[in-house]
């Protein structure tokens, strides 16, 4: 461990070493649930077994401030290199848990009532900040981070605060099964419930709650298999596309099933599996994470009854929101009727070397405007003597079809 900055009322440390950061467990939890940030996907347990799993070359840069022994903040941040395949030409600090797993309302954690000095510390640690800082899938109306960045633009940085998707949600607070349908289109209340009713008539149905080691590993291993059944008539999908996936999401789970966060549900219909739902109970939340299902089933919508039928198991076991996690598809919005916004943040610091990661170092368009007015800049004189026409545009980046790039406006 480094100390970043000696402050009047702390210390602010950098731990590189992912051996102390295995040892943060119980602080790391402790501080958490302490936090306005407390989520699933800000626990040591997805972060850590997210930085075992699927940090690739990634460096550890998290950042933690301590009063005395008391662990006030830390920003669980990774120094990602350049990956010059999405024109990211430059490293960046990021939060851990970004891309690949869906990981959304990450942020910084900071004891309730320490913002201001963590505000403070991480404005000081940063005052000589070689690398851009950006931070995706954060909260925009409700974050510390979008607070640390108004701070940091008063001090000169230029920050790019973009919309790039939506997490619909469930509010259960006050409501029965039944007041709950009630609040739901017509249409598809009465579609839910002949689907179930048709279901009942044809087979014996249950929807089992896994509660066991063994269970547990049986059900993923039927979600893998559904999942990838599913989408292979549809150009496959990403979701289990990786050993490292894999060891991530048979990690994660085994440790939430200890904790009594896992909510990993079987449909079975006259005892086969016809569908699996993945989610995790956190606090006073309920978030669905993926779901497959047996195409055979399709036409009996089981991927639709199964979700109304853990909404309810959500209901009556307490959540007060059921969070269907980031993506619009439009059948979440058949269940929920509003979402939260997810944003990312991007910081560059003042004078030339802001500037400079700013035109070349966040990839896609502006990187790719930037690198075609530079080509045509230096070759211009010899293309044009040489009878050539124009410099052919070769770059690309590839979009993430699950966002929704917003505009992008600046908060200073």
């Amino acid at each position: 461990m480094r100390r970043v900055r000696a402050l009047e009322d702390g210390d602010m440390q950098c731990i590189e070493d992912p051996g102390e950061f295995a040892d943060l467990r119980d602080e790391w939890d402790e501080l958490l649930a302490a936090s306005p940030a407390n989520c699933l996907f800000l626990t040591w347990e997805w972060l850590y077994t997210w930085w075992k799993h699927l940090s690739g070359r990634r460096r550890l840069h998290l950042l933690v401030m301590r009063d005395g022994r008391e662990l006030t903040a830390i920003a669980p941040l990774a120094q990602r290199p350049p990956v010059l395949r999405r024109l990211l030409l430059f490293p960046a600090l990021e939060f851990l848990g970004t891309e690949t797993v869906g990981s959304d309302y990450l942020d910084v954690i900071v004891r309730l009532g320490r913002a201001q000095e963590a505000c403070a510390a991480l404005a000081m640690a940063w005052a000589d900040a070689p690398l851009a800082l950006e931070f995706a899938y954060v909260h925009r109306t409700s974050s510390f981070t979008t607070t640390l960045a108004r701070r940091l633009g008063q001090q000169g940085w230029t920050i790019q605060d973009s919309a790039i998707n939506v997490s619909p949600v469930i509010d259960l607070t006050g409501h029965s099964w039944e007041s709950y349908l009630a609040s739901l289109g017509s249409a598809h209340r009465y579609n839910f419930q002949r689907r179930l009713r048709n279901l009942k008539k044809r087979y014996d149905v249950r929807l089992d709650l896994i509660q066991t080691e063994a269970e547990r590993c049986e059900a993923l291993e039927a979600l893998v298999a559904l999942h990838t059944l599913r989408w292979q008539d549809r150009g496959g999908s990403e979701t289990f596309g990786s050993a490292g996936l894999l060891s991530f999401y048979d990690e994660v789970s085994q440790l939430a099933l200890r904790r009594g966060w896992l909510r990993l549900f079987v449909l079975r219909l006259d005892g086969r599996t016809a569908a699996v739902l993945l989610g995790y109970r956190y606090g006073r939340t309920f978030s669905f994470y993926q779901s497959g299902f047996d195409p055979s089933f399709a036409k009996e919508s089981v991927g639709l009854v199964t979700m109304g039928l853990t909404i309810r198991h959500a209901l009556e076991e307490g959540a007060a929101e059921y969070d269907l996690l980031r993506g619009a598809e439009p059948y979440k919005f058949l269940w929920a009727r509003r979402a939260h916004e997810l944003g990312r943040l991007q910081m560059f610091a003042p004078g030339m070397r802001g500037a400079f990661y700013r035109r070349l170092g966040v990839g896609g368009a502006q990187v790719k405007k930037t690198v075609r007015w530079l080509l045509s800049d230096a070759l211009g004189g010899w293309a044009g003597g040489h009878g050539w026409v124009g410099v052919q545009d070769t770059l690309g980046a590839t979009p993430d079809p699950k966002c929704r790039d917003g505009e992008t406006r600046a908060i200073r």
